[in-house]
């Protein structure tokens, strides 16, 4: 059993492992320089070899405890037939919603499309550098992805004006991202994932009256379905204002907390095993304050399962020798 399943299904509190959200990208120069010869994004995510390639190359630096797949939530909505582009200093940029057309997707032209993202997963998996450890697949949450879908680029704190007005459109896309997120699931799984992360990166700008339709009950529903295939299910719901309700509705295996949030609170109020939380900009600090930060979280939860993480991705401006410092100081712990 890896030091991750460890912690998901053992419980185990000794030997924290780590892994990073965005340890496959922008930061790392090897990555630049395949990213300058392939400015198309999707493209990217879609070439099996640069894409395994570029999941593998943390791993080749740092002595990290997963590989977590080089690809993008939004590969769903593509892959859905809706417009998706990435804009250099913009993010992402999707097109015209027809929900006719999303409606007549079929399962196999589906798969067609995102078929490369799960043989890149095959060669991850049978990779020597992941020997021993796990490979992880992941999906946006119903709701994050809804929010990209109608909103057409990322909300940066707010949605659209009159966002919620067509409930039949809304009701019907959340009812076909559930059924397309568990076939990419299941598709990952099967490729050699052997844990998946659900990122709810927009949970956060819901009011509290609205969580259970669009956050926990649509999660919960994949966090089921995942379950039922044997695999362990970490959740990401970002901002969100009780964890304790989140993780005692939704049940994942793990909770990754944000860096918006008091671990120590956390620690009191959830009984399942934790990931994450320190905030990514301490990276950009000196290796004084980091470790500093870092053991700040490996005290809080020494004696509770928990995975090493950050609070949100690791950014572009990161030196790659920051994040090997912050590997060791959590294998010296």
């Amino acid at each position: 059993m890896t030091p991750i399943e460890d912690t998901l299904i053992n419980k185990k509190t000794t030997n924290t492992p780590i892994w990073l959200m965005r340890q496959a990208g922008r930061y790392l120069p090897e990555f630049r320089e395949i990213r300058k010869l392939n400015p198309n994004f999707i493209n990217l995510c879609l070439n099996e070899n640069l894409s395994s390639e570029i999941t593998l190359q943390p791993l080749k630096r740092f002595n990290l405890d997963a590989a977590i797949i080089f690809s993008d939530i939004l590969m769903v909505p593509y892959g859905l037939n809706q417009k998706v582009e990435f804009k250099k200093n913009f993010g992402p940029k999707l097109g015209l919603l027809n929900l006719k057309e999303i409606s007549q997707t079929d399962e196999v032209d589906f798969l067609k499309k995102l078929y490369p993202i799960y043989k890149s997963i095959k060669k991850v998996n049978n990779n020597n550098l992941t020997k021993n450890k796990n490979v992880i697949g992941f999906v946006g949450a119903p709701w994050t992805l809804l929010v990209y879908m109608i909103n057409k680029h990322s909300p940066k704190q707010e949605l659209i004006k009159n966002f919620f007005r067509d409930e039949f459109l809304i009701n019907r896309i959340l009812i076909i991202l559930e059924k397309f997120l568990k076939i990419h699931i299941e598709h990952q799984i099967k490729n050699g994932a052997t844990v998946i992360q659900i990122f709810d990166s927009w949970a956060g700008l819901l009011d509290e009256k609205d969580l259970p339709s669009y956050v926990y009950v649509p999660t919960l529903n994949l966090v089921n379905y995942i379950k039922s295939l044997n695999i362990p299910v970490i959740c990401f719901p970002r901002g969100v204002k009780d964890y304790k309700t989140f993780c005692e509705i939704v049940k994942p295996d793990a909770v990754n907390i944000d860096y918006n949030v008091d671990p120590t609170t956390i620690l009191k109020k959830i009984k399942i095993p934790i990931q994450g939380g320190l905030d990514p900009k301490i990276l950009l600090s000196d290796k004084e304050n980091l470790k500093k930060e870092t053991l700040k979280y490996l005290n809080i939860f020494k004696d509770h399962p928990y995975i090493f993480n950050l609070g949100h991705g690791v950014v572009p401006e990161t030196e790659p020798n920051m994040v090997e410092y912050l590997v060791k100081t959590v294998k010296d712990y």
